[in-house]
């Protein structure tokens, strides 16, 4: 069995008279004759749609009957690869914005970086979720960190150590990292 492209056996797919014999072997339509009458098509057509589709890989003609080849679409399955798109975390810097790829994955911290300069970088963009001016109990701050990474205590110190946050008499402020205007 040729291994197939995924796009080329949904281009095969995409003709709608091909497509239509393709569902008439699929339905255990055997002979050519079944396939055109089950896919309402004309004989002339249901053979050029079931030749392409051989050619393709997608079925064969054995002893006078259709069948569907199973194993091409499972193989094309297995090998398809979805394009990988970078997930975008604002960071208009290009060091910045590889760093919280390294360390992001679905909005979530996979580790707190150990080096001061990459873990400053993700703590800035933790600390986008206060807004500035406004006062966060304690409670409301675990809640928000816990959102990024279940270790919250220790994010929380790693933002007040490193001025993003102001704590007094348990309550949080945002006192430094990026401001969005």
């Amino acid at each position: 069995m040729t291994t197939r492209e995924p796009v080329e056996l949904l281009g095969l797919l995409a003709d709608d008279i091909r497509l239509r014999a393709f569902a008439a072997v699929v339905l255990a339509a055997g002979s050519t004759g079944e396939v055109a009458e089950r896919a309402g098509l004309s004989p002339h057509d249901a053979v050029r749609a079931l030749s392409r589709l051989e050619t393709g890989g997608l079925v064969s003609h054995d002893r006078g009957a259709w069948s569907v080849q199973v194993g091409v679409l499972r193989e094309a399955l297995t090998t398809a690869q979805p394009a990988e798109v970078p997930e975008d975390h604002g960071a208009t810097d290009p060091a910045e914005a590889a760093v919280l790829r390294a360390f992001l994955r679905g909005g979530r911290l996979a580790s707190i970086p150990a080096q001061r300069a990459k873990r400053l970088v993700v703590l800035d963009h933790v600390a986008r979720v206060f807004e500035p001016g406004e006062r966060y109990a304690e409670r409301e701050v675990n809640a928000l960190l816990r959102a990024f990474h279940p270790d919250h205590a220790a994010l929380r110190r790693h933002l007040v150590d490193e001025g993003f946050l102001s704590r007094e008499h348990g309550s949080y402020w945002r006192s430094g990292g990026t401001v969005e205007v």
